[in-house]
């Protein structure tokens, strides 16, 4: 099978309905075979479990194809020069680079993204949940999206980047607008967007590594600044792309796992019932709301060199869609995949990725939702939901606008 002779397939990332609930329409892509052309983005889908997974440690593949080819020469128009100020941030950050320079900057993001870095947060991430928590249970409810799930991880990594606390207004705005690229086929509107805000993330992410420089202090921008100065290579639009790229991927996946989580056990009593009792249970249940709900539906590689997937020739030059939603779901890796179970021992889900770009601040991740969830379970116990949430436009990071409660 080629692209040319593929037929059409049930997947609709633009339409509400599917946005809403594209879990059946997973199953019959995943019965259908194994990889699908979809026309409308002019790419392979990858819908089973045991493919993604092998396909995100494929070195075959790549998140970018700039370390090797040019635009032309993998067949590939460049992008607008207007978008320019979008791609420079983006091109640079971890997320979009491969070996030697994705190495080289991941070894110094390590070093100051230690896991005594991360476990030394672990009060802060405490504090600022039971503030959060506390403001909501006092209002009697209220947004739990925009009031617990959003500034809380925002927070924590403005903490962990040194940005004082007066100036993090922006933050959720710039990352929001940054990450409408990430969706498929992004219109102009949505590409004018991300370049002014990324033209003033990346502004106020200049002065505020020049302050470090003269006055470093205990957080990650000195850390990388400190790690430049002992000659270890990192250019400052390097780490400008890093800082921006730890606040969007360090808090966009953790809002919509907080978010679509608690939509999910509200929809699952008997489970709700179940960890309110026994919040030992929190973190198994933390990974199968991962799980269950992906925050991540999908995520792009590119083909660097031809590869052959169930007798398909996927030419180099293609771009693959590794579909993150369906591959947890899939019941040749997961015992009764639809089935929400707080107590599912194993859980090989695939929400933080894998191979060479397995998400960063994965152990991160996991101190925030325990915090938020624990803390909920704990001072909120009677709440329910006040009203059926409405989804967000997009699909790629997929999640509610708002998640309304009530005590």
């Amino acid at each position: 099978m080629d692209a040319a002779s593929a037929p059409s397939v049930p997947f609709a990332p633009w339409s509400p309905a599917f946005a809403a609930d594209p879990y059946p329409a997973y199953a019959e892509l995943r019965a259908r075979g194994r990889v699908h052309w979809f026309e409308p983005t002019r790419q392979w889908l990858v819908p089973h479990h045991a493919d993604v997974s092998a396909l995100l440690r494929d070195r075959r593949l790549g998140r970018t194809y700039l370390h090797r080819f040019t635009h032309e020469e993998f067949g590939r128009t460049p992008p607008p020069a207007a978008h320019e100020p979008f791609h420079t941030l983006n091109d640079n950050g971890l997320l979009d680079l491969e070996a030697p320079d994705h190495t080289r900057i991941r070894r110094l993001v390590t070093k100051a993204f230690t896991p005594r870095t991360v476990q030394a947060l672990e009060p802060t991430v405490r504090r600022l949940a039971a503030e959060l928590v506390g403001k909501l249970v006092k209002a009697g409810g209220g947004d739990l999206l925009a009031e617990v799930a959003e500034p809380l991880p925002v927070a924590v990594i403005a903490e962990m980047l040194g940005i004082p606390e007066a100036e993090r207004g922006p933050l959720r705005p710039w990352s929001a607008d940054i990450c409408g690229m990430y969706e498929l086929n992004p219109s102009e509107e949505t590409a004018a967007r991300a370049v002014r805000a990324s033209l003033e993330f990346s502004a106020y992410l200049r002065e505020l590594i020049a302050q470090r420089r003269k006055a470093p202090g205990e957080d990650l921008i000195s850390a990388l600044i400190a790690a430049y100065d002992e000659g270890d290579r990192l250019s400052e639009q390097e780490m400008i792309s890093t800082c921006v790229l730890l606040l969007n991927a360090g808090h966009e996946a953790t809002v919509n796992t907080t978010a679509n989580g608690w939509w999910t056990l509200f929809r699952h009593p008997g489970q709700l019932a179940a960890v309110r009792a026994d919040h030992s249970l929190l973190s198994t249940a933390v990974e199968e709301l991962m799980r269950y709900d992906t925050p991540l539906q999908l995520f792009e590689r590119w083909v660097l060199e031809d590869i052959e997937i169930d007798g398909t020739l996927v030419p180099r030059g293609s771009e693959l869609a590794l579909l993150f939603g369906s591959a947890n779901r899939d019941p040749a890796r997961f015992d009764r995949p639809d089935t929400l179970d707080l107590s599912r021992p194993d859980n090989p889900h695939v929400s933080f990725g894998a191979g060479i770009h397995y998400c960063l601040g994965a152990p991160l991740a996991r101190i925030e939702l325990a915090a938020s969830f624990g803390e909920l379970l704990r001072e909120a116990p009677t709440m329910r939901l006040a009203a059926q949430p409405r989804w967000k436009p997009g699909f790629v990071i997929r999640g509610v606008r708002e998640l309304l409660v009530e005590l």
